[in-house]
């Protein structure tokens, strides 16, 4: 049945239905999204690997896990009102 896997008339095929559903106007926006969420993907997935306890944060920083706060603690955080002074 797929015998020789992809043949070029298969990639043609899987061209036209990307040109259809995504418009040309919008293929290089996807394309570049795509591209970027790969490079984000292959950072974190090195981060997870590093032995040494640092995370690589979004701008290309590198914080201790204890700094490192999840989106529900920042905004519980965010919600509880600043404790009274005295």
């Amino acid at each position: 049945m797929l015998r020789n896997g992809l043949e070029p008339w298969h990639l043609l095929i899987v061209a036209i239905v990307f040109i259809v559903l995504f418009g040309s106007k919008k293929l290089p926006d996807t394309a570049r999204a795509l591209g970027k969420s790969m490079r984000i993907l292959k950072s974190e997935a090195k981060a997870m690997k590093d032995e040494g306890g640092t995370a690589a944060a979004p701008g290309g920083r590198t914080v201790e896990p204890s700094a490192v706060r999840t989106s529900a603690e920042a905004g519980r955080a965010a919600a509880e009102p600043p404790a009274p002074a005295g």
